[in-house]
């Protein structure tokens, strides 16, 4: 492959990976526990599939690029760099929906309430959310 390919690919790759997070973020939500098993073997296919793809980066990066600047291989990285920052932005999202439902931890209703009180352990969390 080209090193435009290879970017290209990756660039695809990303893609497939945010769709994967955006994917878990909305069950998360939705069901307010952690993923089945389907969803988490998914992820650690895609990253086996992602660890390939830095591998063929890595290489591609070693063959010296042409002679005048490359737009569209500037406009692809610029593309993964920003796409790589909204996987890593969602994901963070995740592992905190996933700590919160781990802990038991619900959203306080809105309106005044009689609930039973509330954990030391949901306090501390609720003092740093």
């Amino acid at each position: 492959m080209t090193p435009q390919e290879v970017l290209q690919h990756h660039l695809q790759l990303c893609d497939e990976v945010y769709q994967l997070t955006l994917e878990e973020n909305r069950f998360l939500k939705q069901h307010q526990r952690t993923p089945e098993e389907s969803l988490l073997a998914r992820k650690r296919a895609f990253l086996t599939r992602l660890d390939d793809s830095l591998t063929a980066l890595k290489a591609s990066a070693s063959v010296p690029p042409p002679g005048r600047p490359d737009v569209a291989r500037k406009e692809t990285i610029v593309k993964a760099r920003e796409k790589i920052l909204q996987i890593l932005h969602l994901d963070r999202e995740n592992e905190q929906l996933l700590l919160r439902y781990s802990l038991g931890v619900r959203p306080r209703p809105s309106g005044p309430t009689t609930a039973a009180p509330v954990s030391h352990v949901q306090r501390l969390y609720d003092r740093h959310v």
